[in-house]
């Protein structure tokens, strides 16, 4: 993907001959640092357009379709929310098993029908894969929203401009990743995004029936990205930066006795972070279930519900982006 210059975001206006126009957004593996540098800065515009104006027309007239086969609340509802602060509209299909695919249209099909409505399609499958396969059959740009345990690429760009805006850095920083690293397509994402930063170390903590997958291990160790791997906090967490928790997702197993022996293994409370820095940020991509507690969140370091908040500001800059408005 080209990257882009570093010029005033504001005011925004068509730029339909830039690089991001009607491109699909499918893996972090198409950003650049560049790229990355540049959604934080357009996210940074959104959030301080919404602080100061609410919602503005920059998208008025175009249609998102937000087709989303697995449940969803937040990614579903902050996509809706980001295209609704824009000034556009949004097709909401969250029942997908009440549609024609139900009726057994493939995903192709449904894709084809409804970029005949819409100007951009958000998906999310259970399968990996979908997300580029939507995108082959596709004219209108596809953003994947979440493609089984493969990648969830917005996640990753939220989470990165968190960082950005909670620690005033992405370089020279010790981000420890805790709990299901396995099945969690967020993790994933972000330890890809995070090669492209300076003096990275990821930790990597989780039971062994839960540990990150190889080939991402080889991904991020081909670009020379210390790793460590471990099955308690103890030795980490009193040098982390960022303490990325994710829960132990129940309908990944196939075996709910496996899910019941591990779904408490790590449980952040106000006396385990009392090991931690105390400029640090702890983050969950939510829901949480057991894995913070809630005698947690009034912590300054717990950024959980604040990257909710980024989130809405990474995907109204991506919507802008893939419609030339940025």
């Amino acid at each position: 993907m080209p990257s882009k210059p570093k010029s005033p975001c504001l005011p925004f206006g068509d730029h339909k001959t830039a690089p991001w126009y009607g491109q699909d957004i499918l893996s972090v593996k198409q950003f650049s640092r560049t790229d990355m540098e540049y959604v934080i800065e357009v996210a940074h515009e959104m959030r301080i357009m919404v602080e100061r104006i609410g919602t503005f027309d920059l998208l008025k007239g175009k249609i998102l379709a937000n087709l989303f086969y697995e449940p969803s609340t937040r990614t579903s509802s902050s996509f809706m929310a980001a295209m609704e602060r824009l000034g556009g509209a949004v097709i909401p299909i969250s029942e997908v098993r009440y549609s024609s695919v139900a009726k057994g249209e493939s995903l192709p099909d449904t894709v084809r029908t409804l970029e005949c409505y819409a100007d951009v399609i958000v998906l999310r499958h259970p399968e990996v894969g979908a997300a580029a396969l939507a995108a082959k059959h596709c004219r209108k740009p596809i953003i994947n929203a979440g493609d089984g345990i493969g990648e969830h690429p917005t996640q990753a760009l939220l989470d990165t401009f968190t960082i950005h805006e909670e620690l005033g850095r992405l370089d020279n920083l010790n981000v420890t990743m805790l709990g299901d690293l396995k099945y969690g397509r967020t993790v994933h994402s972000l330890a890809r995004l995070l090669t492209l930063c300076s003096g990275i170390t990821l930790n990597y903590v989780s039971p062994d029936v839960l540990m990150m997958p190889q080939d991402v291990m080889d991904e991020v160790a081909e670009k020379g990205i210390p790793q460590t791997q471990q099955t308690t906090l103890k030795k980490v967490l009193p040098r982390t930066d960022v303490l990325y928790v994710t829960r132990v997702q129940k309908e990944r197993f196939e075996d709910v006795a496996d899910y019941d022996k591990v779904k408490s293994a790590y449980v952040i409370t106000p006396e385990v972070m009392k090991a931690a820095k105390k400029k640090m940020i702890v983050m969950h991509p939510l829901p949480r279930i057991t894995e913070i507690a809630l005698e947690f969140d009034d912590d300054p370091r717990a950024a959980y519900f604040r990257q909710m908040e980024y989130g809405l500001y990474v995907r109204m800059a991506l919507l802008a982006m893939v419609l030339g408005k940025a």
